[in-house]
């Protein structure tokens, strides 16, 4: 299916979104949204997909929102509903992100702003180079933080070191957020794609339902008492006992081999 302001490549069981409108800086215009959304759910529903990277072409991974239509919709009185504009453009991709059963990595080549950070965030994996940089840009137009940046950075940082970042609008560059735990690995530009590609074959080659299973895990217990989270990993451990994938790491054990996982 084509796309207009995005890119989708498939390569074996590796999905690539790439953000296209590199003179715009990647920001989210209507149109964009539609169609990353779209792209989403299809590599969700896509049994052939086993991870997927999430990245922008040209020099940023996104500014976040389009401000260019700023004119038309501030119009004369007119003051629109930012709360209604986010649960349908950016609420669904944040969501369908979380939920993704398989594993989702950020390849952060440039700047992730405003909700593009908050898209970079709600990835599984961050990997960033050395030039890009992650910027919480709301305060600067008068606005909250919105998108989940809110609800990744306080949970990442905690509350006081959230709020700095929130309330002063700086620019955090690549090396500091991976010491602030942000992004996972930075490393050097010429290297972003190798690093990259070499970590989502791993989990694209590893067993998916587990993969998937632990995300479900990690998505829930932050909010359960350690009764409530021990349960939970039970529960879920039987899902994953009765995968063809752990039956064949046991058989790979027994026979002193590596396994190969199916995904199922």
């Amino acid at each position: 299916m084509g796309y207009e302001t995005i890119l989708v490549e498939k390569k074996e069981q590796i999905t690539r979104i790439t953000l296209n409108r590199p003179a715009a800086l990647n920001s989210f215009d209507d149109k964009m949204g539609e169609e990353f959304y779209r792209a989403l759910k299809e590599a969700d529903r896509d049994e052939g997909t086993r991870c997927l990277i999430i990245t922008g072409a040209g020099r940023a991974f996104s500014a976040g929102e389009d401000v260019s239509g700023l004119k038309e919709r501030y119009g004369g009185d007119s003051r629109p509903s930012l709360g209604d504009h986010l649960r349908k453009k950016y609420h669904p991709m944040i969501l369908r992100i979380r939920n993704m059963e398989k594993p989702v990595i950020a390849r952060i080549n440039g700047i992730a702003a405003g909700s593009g950070a908050s898209i970079a965030l709600a990835c599984d994996i961050r990997i960033a180079s050395e030039e890009a940089g992650l910027k919480q840009a709301f305060i600067g137009v008068g606005l909250v933080p919105d998108s989940g940046s809110s609800y990744f950075l306080t949970r990442t940082l905690g509350p006081g070191r959230a709020l700095e970042l929130i309330m002063t609008g700086r620019t955090v560059g690549a090396k500091e957020a991976e010491n602030l735990g942000l992004v996972n690995q930075t490393v050097p530009g010429t290297e972003l794609d190798n690093v990259v590609n070499s970590v989502a074959e791993k989990l694209a080659n590893g067993p998916t339902k587990a993969l998937g299973l632990s995300k479900r895990v990690v998505n829930q217990v932050s909010r359960l008492e350690l009764p409530d989270a021990l349960e939970y990993e039970a529960q879920n451990q039987d899902i994953a006992g009765k995968t063809k994938d752990h039956l064949e790491a046991v058989r790979a054990f027994l026979e002193k081999r590596q396994p190969k996982f199916s995904g199922t």
